[in-house]
């Protein structure tokens, strides 16, 4: 199926569309714009470069993908915006490049990002990742595969987001959040780990009951968080989750809510 342009929209002749791609009334498409096969514009979408987008993305009305970076040490040097395949970006989402010279904003594949959603500058998102309404990341935030954002859950800058963590709605994130855990509050406190999230994506009841002790370890025991990765690495043969949990906690440079 060949490319569709209507004949509103404004595509500017330096961009690059891939085959099936179909833009709808008053995009308008910016030069350094990449567009892969099969992506979907529908209405008033804003794609600025340098941006690259894989196959099979869904843009809805009024999406602004691939602005200039909000950071104000930006100097207009030509910096990137990268999305995988087959992700949703639903109205008003807001995807911004990155600052330095010749780095990226990294968005990867499979995920659904929901009204307002917005990501900042160098953020890298792993797949299969859920954003709730107005789910919002500042700069330089990490966030592991499947992970879920409340809505209007607020991320600080250089947080990191581990994988399978899902938020309350209307959390305020300003530490690192290790892999498999529920975080809920303003500021954010781990609640306990997401469970129903787990079972959900497949974890054997083996991997569930050891991410259980190591929350009950990290939390709830009263430990420092030293003296818990202490007891976490003497454990008798560790789950592989257990693993990335301690690996999570002891590269966080902002200590762990």
């Amino acid at each position: 199926m060949g490319t569709e342009i209507h004949p509103t929209a404004v595509v500017d002749s330096k961009a690059e569309l891939g085959t099936g791609v179909k833009v709808g009334p008053y995009c308008v498409i910016y030069a350094g714009a990449k567009i892969g096969d099969d992506c979907w514009l529908q209405n008033n979408v804003t794609v600025d470069g340098p941006t690259e987008i894989g196959k099979g993305n869904r843009f809805y009305a009024y999406a602004s993908i691939g602005q200039q970076t909000q950071d104000l040490k930006y100097e207009k040097e030509p910096t990137y915006l990268k999305i995988g395949d087959n992700n949703t970006f639903r109205e008003f989402c807001t995807m911004n490049r990155a600052t330095s010279p010749g780095d990226a904003t990294i968005i990867g594949s499979h995920g659904n990002f929901l009204a307002y959603s917005h990501i900042g500058h160098d953020c890298i998102v792993g797949d299969h990742v859920i954003f709730s309404n107005n789910g919002t990341l500042g700069g330089h935030v990490i966030m592991g595969d499947y992970a879920i954002l409340g809505g209007l859950t607020a991320v600080h800058q250089f947080c990191k987001i581990g994988a399978h963590v899902i938020t309350g709605g209307c959390s305020k994130i300003v530490k690192d959040i290790p892999p498999f855990m529920m975080a809920d509050g303003n500021p954010a406190k781990v609640r306990t780990h997401n469970a129903v999230g787990l079972q959900r994506r497949g974890f054997s009841d083996d991997a569930v009951a050891s991410i259980r002790q190591a929350f009950k370890i990290l939390y709830r025991d009263k430990h420092t968080t030293s003296k818990a990765l202490e007891i976490l690495e003497g454990l008798d043969n560790p789950t592989s989750e257990v693993k990335e949990i301690i690996d999570f906690v002891k590269d966080s440079d902002r200590g762990i809510h």
